[in-house]
C-alpha cells in the first residue's frame, strides 16, 4: 500500500496493551523531542500475550483503523506480540510508515556465528517464533532461545517492580540461562514491559549480559524514517496525548508516575471504530 505524506506536524502513533509501550515513548522523546506523540493503550484487553493469534490480529485491525482516524503520520507497534502476529495486518490497513520492534532489533544486532541469544517474551510472541526468524535472516548460524514469561506483564501492570513474587517468576524463567555453564551473548527484552524490571534482571543474572531493548533501535529507525521522508516536526518540544480503552484513573496515575508529570487520559473504544468501516 502506498504511503500518503501528511503534514509534518501530525503525531506519531504508538500502540500497546498497556504501560509497556511507554519504554518506546521514552526512546522517541530522547531521539525526537520535537515530535507530537499519540499513545493508545488497549488496557481493557490486557494482557495480549495469552490471547489467540486470531484475537490479536482482530485487535490490530481495530487499532490501525483508530490511529488512522486520528491522522497519525507514522506508527510504531509498541507491542512485541502485535509485531509478531499482526504486523502484516497493520501495514495492510494504514497508509503511513510503520516501524516494527522485532525487525529493528534484529537488524541492529552485532553477532558472530555460533553466538547464543536469549529472548524473553510473552507466550504468544514465543509461539510465533518471530524473533528467531527475524534474527536468523541476518545471522543464520546464531542460536536463538525464546522463553515465555506469562506472569511478568500482569505483575508489572499491577505496579510490581522488585516483589518476591516477581523475583520468583523471573528466576524460574531465567533457569535455562542460570543453569547453562556457558554465558550467553545477549538477552533481548522481547516485550516492551520488560525494560521496566531491568534492575531485577541484572541482579539475578550471574554474569554481565547485554540486556537489549528493541525500543532503542525502533526509535532510531523511526528517526531515520521521518528525516528521510520529510516528516520531521520543526518545534522544540512535542506534545503528548494518551488514550486508553480501560479505566482511565489507574492508567493516568501510572503514566504520571512513569513520566513524573501529570497527564490527562482520554477513554476510547476501538471496536466502534472498526464497525463503522
Amino acid at each position: 500500500m502506498s504511503w500518503v505524506h501528511p503534514r509534518e506536524d501530525l503525531p506519531i502513533g504508538l500502540f500497546d496493551s498497556g504501560l509497556g509501550g511507554l519504554t518506546v515513548l521514552h526512546q522517541l522523546q530522547c531521539l525526537l523531542p520535537g515530535e507530537p506523540l499519540l499513545y493508545l493503550a488497549d488496557s481493557a484487553r490486557l494482557p495480549y500475550g495469552e490471547r489467540s493469534p486470531s484475537e490479536i490480529r482482530a485487535i490490530a485491525e481495530e487499532a490501525a483503523h483508530w490511529l488512522s482516524a486520528r491522522r497519525v503520520k507514522a506508527m510504531v507497534m509498541a507491542c512485541n506480540t502485535m509485531n509478531a502476529l499482526a504486523a502484516d495486518v497493520i501495514r495492510d490497513e494504514v497508509k503511513v510508515p510503520v516501524v516494527s520492534l522485532i525487525d529493528a532489533m534484529a537488524a541492529s544486532l552485532n553477532l558472530k556465528p555460533g553466538d547464543h541469544v536469549v529472548v524473553l517474551a510473552t507466550a504468544a510472541t514465543v509461539d510465533s517464533g518471530a524473533y528467531g526468524c527475524a534474527i536468523r535472516r541476518h545471522f543464520p548460524t546464531v542460536r536463538v532461545q525464546e522463553i515465555a514469561c506469562p506472569e511478568l506483564v500482569p505483575a508489572i501492570e499491577a505496579g510490581e517492580r522488585d516483589s518476591a513474587r516477581l523475583e520468583r517468576a523471573v528466576t524460574s524463567y531465567l533457569a535455562p540461562v542460570l543453569h547453562n555453564p556457558r554465558p550467553i551473548q545477549a538477552l533481548i527484552l522481547g516485550c516492551t514491559h520488560y525494560p521496566i524490571v531491568r534492575p531485577l534482571l541484572q541482579r539475578l543474572l550471574p554474569w554481565p549480559v547485554p540486556l537489549l531493548d528493541p525500543a532503542l533501535p525502533a526509535a532510531k529507525a523511526l528517526q531515520q524514517l521521518v528525516q528521510t521522508t520529510g516528516l520531521t516536526a520543526h518545534r522544540p518540544r512535542g506534545s503528548m496525548q494518551f488514550c486508553c480503552t480501560g479505566q482511565t484513573t489507574h492508567f493516568a496515575r501510572a503514566v504520571s508516575n512513569w513520566l513524573r508529570q501529570p497527564v490527562q487520559v482520554e477513554q476510547v473504544r476501538l471496536q466502534s471504530v472498526l464497525l463503522s468501516h
